[in-house]
């Protein structure tokens, strides 16, 4: 048994459509978890749920209008995204506005659905993923997060762990924390846009936020936590669509399933041994830009 499920997924691996969407979980692997770094150290939980019902929207206007749906979801993240950017000043100003921007976009999404009577299975569809019509263009979009993201952490690492650390400690420093706010935040809003295609709208924490969650739990600088996540992306994407495949199962629910198990286990480490990562996120890094 054990040999012919290894030779179905064999034949399987062989086809196109199954080759790009592994690669497409690859390349997420390296710039998504990235972004749930972010989410985790800004305390934005609520902009993943909000941008889900934007990209919502912004499919519902593509299939409206008969413009390419993810481009329309991914511009209208990212201009959501940019708008509430000025509300990041603080964590609890960015939950009201998310909930804001929830409900008028899920409302707006489910208004154009309605008036203009096109197929809403479409667009719903998305909520809960479709990872083998992964197309080329979809892979472009991963690709330039997975070098974009890692890039600009490289690039502003010390921005960005003063920024994580402490808003005004960051400002104080010289940092110009609206601007970066405001590219960090569209950062967020784009890959969640690019993510729903491979696990769903609903799924969508098992390639950002859970790898970020774990990694914070094992490394001890902005940098370590950064190669955790990463490192824990590759292995929860590439287990998660392998057991998928050789089982026959939606690989959304595996791969959000086995990333929980990971988290759970991190968790499981005493906290004694667990040193916190925001000071020497901000302190063991150059001090020049």
């Amino acid at each position: 048994m054990n040999a012919l499920a290894a030779a179905d997924v064999g034949a399987l691996l062989e086809l196109v459509p199954v080759q790009r969407a592994g690669l497409a979980l690859l390349v997420a692997a390296v710039g998504l978890p990235v972004i749930g770094v972010v989410i985790v150290g800004l305390d934005i939980m609520p902009v993943r749920f909000a941008m889900m019902h934007v990209a919502l929207l912004g499919i519902a206007l593509g299939l409206l209008t008969g413009l390419d749906p993810m481009l329309c979801a991914l511009v209208a993240c990212a201009l959501a995204g940019a708008g509430v950017a000025p509300l990041a000043r603080t964590p609890s100003g960015l939950s009201g506005a998310m909930g804001l921007l929830m409900s008028l976009a899920i409302a707006a999404a489910l208004l154009v659905l309605a008036v203009s009577g096109v197929n809403a299975a479409g667009a719903f569809a998305l909520l809960w993923g479709s990872i083998l019509s992964v197309g080329t263009a979809d892979l472009w979009v991963l690709t330039a997060l997975a070098v974009a993201v890692p890039g600009l952490f490289w690039w502003r690492r010390r921005d960005i762990a003063l920024l994580l650390h402490d808003r005004e400690l960051a400002q104080s420093s010289g940092v110009r924390v609206e601007r970066l706010t405001l590219l960090l935040l569209v950062l967020v809003a784009v890959a969640v846009a690019g993510a729903i295609k491979l696990t769903g709208a609903l799924l969508v924490d098992a390639l950002t936020l859970l790898p970020a969650l774990a990694a914070r739990r094992l490394g001890r600088s902005l940098l370590s936590i950064t190669a955790w996540a990463v490192g824990i992306g590759v292995v929860v994407n590439l287990t998660g669509f392998f057991v998928a495949l050789r089982h026959d199962l939606p690989p959304g629910p595996v791969l959000v399933l086995i990333a929980g198990v990971v988290v759970l286990a991190v968790h499981l480490i005493p906290e004694r041994r667990i040193r916190s990562w925001r000071v020497p996120a901000s302190a063991s890094l150059p001090s020049s830009h």
